[in-house]
């Protein structure tokens, strides 16, 4: 038994509050006692209550009244209902309502310690396995990277390695891997850390505004210029510029790209002066370049110029060690930024997760959990709070995981009567990749929203 455990024992009859006092103090708890709710939540508000033991019945507050309002103080309280005969249906009440525990009037005090002996337990156990929980996650959480899986415990070994140099670095990996995160990891381990990490999409522009954005622009070189315009290079000077979709970009930025790259130089839109820059690019593509340059789409010497390191970021699905300790992650996140107290996941939720294919990877594992934490009404996330269309494990027999994953992307588009923008949040991957995967799959849809 944990000695000195403080306990709370609320109830307006003398006896019963000074009885239970006695009793508990005498096997080793800490005691306070209040004959009202009023005085309960002064006590909680100033002691470090771990045990509440309130009357159901209560002149003002009563004890589901009590148990919620002392909550909103102490997240971590335990409440015990004290029930007279003909109240037990409202005790029961109480258990749904959060409570721990229910006793019935009149109680033998070896019941009640019995009882307050296992919740006590019940308690440590909790504490112990959110210690554990922050273990694993001070050891499997790197600069924003969640790993446990041998794949991605190197790619950490590897960020650690390039991180100090200037190399240029190459990440590929299909949409919603975590490229950016890795980016991000590597400047923040690296001597520019203190300097712009500056991260723009090389598709997110129509190819006659991405030079005016990667290079600036002078006033004048185009209509709608009115002003002189930094680019993303000059604003990263010192820093690292992070090229996300590098395979997007068309060959006369693949020309002027290259020539900073080896020359460290840029000019402007509509310029002609040479501004020098010292930035270090890393770009990420979720195409295979090799492919691209015989298809005379990339050009292989900036190719080269990129790929001084590459790393290759697996799919979520191959890394099956990773699922559960980023859910842990993504729920704490969510749970905090919507102030809820969810702490765990369903074991269907959980079988789910590990099953899943994960079409649209660690984003589309993120995108599930907040909803999870929106949706959801209890302290555990369950089924009826994931995506409809999904929460049955995904390998089909006689399927390829290709048609799987195609069948889903349709599900889910047909489900958004086709809007892209809440199809492609579903699935967690942007809208320029949604297109790509429904042209395809020779999919049209009657409503594309812009």
């Amino acid at each position: 038994m944990k000695k000195r455990t403080k306990i709370l024992v609320v109830d307006d009859e003398d006896i019963v509050r000074e009885s239970l006092r006695d009793w508990l103090d005498g096997v080793g708890y800490k005691v306070d006692i209040a004959e009202s709710g009023d005085k309960a939540l002064k006590i909680i508000k100033h002691k470090k209550i771990k045990i509440m033991i309130a009357d159901l019945i209560m002149p003002g507050i009563n004890g589901i009244e009590l148990m919620k309002k002392a909550r909103e103080i102490v997240p971590t309280i335990s409440t015990v209902i004290i029930t007279a005969h003909g109240t037990i249906q409202t005790a029961i009440t109480a258990i749904r309502e959060g409570a721990y525990d229910y006793v019935e009037k009149p109680f033998c005090p070896e019941k009640v310690e019995l009882l307050i002996k296992n919740l006590v337990e019940h308690q440590d156990l909790v504490e112990e396995n959110i210690s554990l929980r922050r273990k694993i996650e001070d050891k499997f959480h790197f600069e924003g990277i969640v790993a446990k899986s041998p794949k991605m415990l190197k790619i950490i070994e590897l960020v650690k390695t390039v991180a100090p140099t200037n190399a240029t670095i190459l990440i590929i990996g299909k949409t919603g891997t975590g490229k950016e995160v890795i980016a991000r990891a590597i400047h923040h381990q690296s001597p520019r850390r203190n300097r712009p990490f500056i991260a723009t999409s090389c598709a997110a522009l129509p190819e006659s505004l991405l030079e005016s954005e990667l290079f600036g622009h002078e006033r004048g070189s185009f209509t709608g210029a009115v002003e002189r315009k930094k680019g993303k290079f000059e604003a990263g000077d010192k820093g690292t510029l992070f090229l996300d979709e590098i395979g997007e970009i068309n060959a006369n930025t693949q020309i002027h790209l290259l020539r900073v790259l080896e020359e460290k130089k840029i000019i402007r839109v509509g310029g002609n002066e040479e501004i020098n820059v010292d930035v270090r690019v890393i770009a990420a593509t979720n195409r295979n370049l090799k492919v691209s340059i015989n298809q005379g789409r990339f050009r292989e010497d900036l190719y080269y110029r990129l790929n001084v390191v590459t790393i290759d970021l697996p799919p979520l699905k191959d890394r099956m060690e990773d699922i559960l300790p980023l859910a842990e992650h993504f729920l704490k996140k969510y749970a905090e930024e919507n102030n809820k107290r969810i702490k765990s996941f369903s074991d269907d939720v959980v079988k789910f997760m590990l099953n899943y294919l994960w079409p649209g990877n660690v984003r589309e594992l993120e995108n599930m959990i907040e909803r999870g934490v929106i949706l959801s009404k209890n302290t555990a996330i369950t089924l009826d709070e994931l995506p409809q269309d999904i929460i049955h494990p995904t390998p089909v027999e006689g399927k390829t995981v290709e048609a799987v994953t195609r069948n889903h992307v349709i599900n889910v588009l047909e489900e958004t009567k086709g809007n892209i923008t809440k199809a492609a949040n579903i699935l967690g991957i942007r809208r320029m990749t949604l297109y790509n995967k429904l042209k395809k799959y020779n999919y049209t849809v009657n409503k594309l929203d812009a």
